[in-house]
């Protein structure tokens, strides 16, 4: 599938990098002809021809939300653009693919599934709840709930690779644990979902494997850079963040349960295997 017929949304980001990617044929619009965020704008924009929006566009600065720019921003974007995108999806028949995360949860479960009541800790953690329940009144939609995104842009990886590239020893969260999603898994994901015709509704996406820290996760990276000479010091999340104004509370169990995406046909594999085949992509190694 080429991608004739959708449009993306946040084609910028890295998600809609790999969206582009995978639908060459797919239409998108940059801020100046299309503001998801506008109720007016996205009325009046050319909705035909369109079978398939897929909104990755989303306020991701999970502290900046906790201050009021960045609150009143988080939930322009992050839920009434998407209740915008609900509208015209339904008005227009259109399927709607929606891009949730883990922190709809407060963590305190071990494994998440797509049953779980929210019970958001932040203020970008709300505003991404409301925006669910928005895409949920699309009468064909797919949300896809995912964690830990990594892809072509600013990542948890590529920060990692810089310090090793600065020989630096970091100190890392070891009490918030979860698995990567890599940006390949989850358009492949999406991918799946449109193609087989799934039921529509809420899923689960991220990479399989064990669980991990941040800094198991870290251990990982430089294992594969070859660079046993850097260490990683394990520290709480309470510690890392102990003096600093303006932190919004995070998860500390973001495991999604993959069995739904599972029994529909996705079979996602291992984030340590992912791991390797984007550092030796982009690291030569």
């Amino acid at each position: 599938m080429d991608g004739a017929g959708y449009f993306i949304t946040g084609a910028n980001g890295q998600l809609g990098t790999a969206l582009r990617q995978k639908y060459p044929k797919a239409s998108y619009a940059d801020i100046d002809l299309l503001d998801i965020t506008d109720t007016k704008s996205v009325a009046e924009f050319d909705w035909s021809g369109v079978e398939v929006l897929i909104n990755a566009a989303a306020y991701t600065n999970v502290d900046g939300a906790e201050g009021q720019e960045g609150r009143r921003t988080a939930w322009s974007v992050n839920s009434s653009a998407v209740a915008n995108l609900a509208e015209i999806a339904r008005d227009n028949k259109i399927t709607l693919v929606h891009v949730s995360t883990d922190y709809v949860f407060d963590g305190s479960n071990n494994n998440h599934d797509e049953d779980e009541p929210f019970s958001p800790l932040s203020v970008y953690g709300a505003s991404k709840a409301a925006g669910d329940i928005a895409a949920g009144l699309a009468p064909k939609h797919y949300i896809l709930r995912t964690s830990w995104v990594i892809g072509e842009g600013k990542n948890f990886v590529r920060t990692m690779v810089g310090l090793a590239e600065k020989n630096v020893s970091p100190k890392v969260v070891n009490d918030q644990i979860g698995r990567l999603t890599f940006t390949k898994t989850l358009v492949g994901a999406i991918d799946h979902l449109l193609q087989t015709k799934a039921e529509f509704g809420v899923y689960n996406v991220s990479n399989a494997g064990d669980p991990a820290s941040w800094a198991d996760i870290t251990r990982a990276i430089f294992a594969e850079l070859g660079r046993d000479d850097l260490s990683v010091s394990n520290t709480t999340t309470e510690e890392y963040y102990a003096g600093k104004s303006g932190i919004a509370p995070r998860p500390l169990q973001s495991t999604l349960d993959l069995a739904k995406i599972k029994t529909a046909g996705f079979n996602p594999s291992a984030w340590q295997e992912e791991l390797k085949s984007y550092l030796r992509q982009r690291v030569n190694l």
